[in-house]
């Protein structure tokens, strides 16, 4: 498999990559971010453009590739509705629109949340539901992963300072939910796992849910 990942940096797509990199049936990966990743890795490329909005410059090297991985977004708290719809759907359409005029037959997995839902009250809920519902209209294959909480294992960090203290202090409560709770809890690893193991099926389903998460990437 040829797989395209956004958001290499970020606490998701960091534990993405690794599984991707570990496993034998991915014989390419390529990075699409604003900032090289610097994996040295010899089945990895960094596909560097500084907006989202505007692909035109690789556009060209956006083929061929067999699926997207889409773990880029932004945090909800301290961020706007229209600054986080701005990032969560329009950024997320114009990769999915442009992958498949060049990727016909892609498929785009996308990292949603629990309880998503275009009719919820709570802003960022509502704004991944929105984003669900318009990429399930492309006229390609797209998966919605909503996981809950994600705890980071095999080293990954998060990049946000706060973040990263957090989850240093809540690491092993964290892990005692993910196997008390795996209804409401996962694992970087298990994320990563799941997106594969979903790529690998010749009818995945278009939404799953963190307890298949788990069952998958367990």
């Amino acid at each position: 498999m040829r797989i395209l990942l956004t958001g290499a940096t970020g606490l998701v797509g960091q534990g993405v990559l690794r599984e991707c990199l570990r496993a034998a049936d991915v014989t390419h990966v390529a990075a699409l971010g604003r900032h090289p990743s610097g994996q040295p890795d010899p089945k990895f490329e960094d596909i560097v453009v500084p907006d989202f909005a505007d692909l035109r410059a690789v556009e060209d090297r956006l083929h061929p590739f067999d699926a997207c991985l889409y773990c880029a977004g932004a945090l909800p708290l301290g961020t706007t509705e229209a600054d986080f719809r701005h990032v969560t759907v329009d950024l997320t359409l114009n990769v999915a629109r442009t992958l498949a005029r060049r990727n016909p037959a892609l498929t785009f997995v996308y990292i949603s949340g629990a309880a998503s839902n275009p009719d919820s009250r709570l802003m960022p809920l509502r704004v991944k539901g929105e984003a669900e519902r318009a990429l399930a209209a492309l006229p390609i294959r797209t998966v919605m992963l909503r996981p809950g909480a994600i705890q980071p294992v095999d080293g990954v960090r998060s990049p946000h300072p706060g973040l990263a203290r957090m989850y240093a202090l809540t690491g092993p409560f964290m892990g005692l939910g993910v196997r008390l709770l795996p209804r409401a809890m996962t694992t970087t690893a298990r994320i990563g796992r799941a997106m594969l193991a979903l790529l690998r099926q010749d009818d995945p389903p278009a939404v799953v849910e963190n307890a298949e998460i788990n069952r998958l990437g367990g």
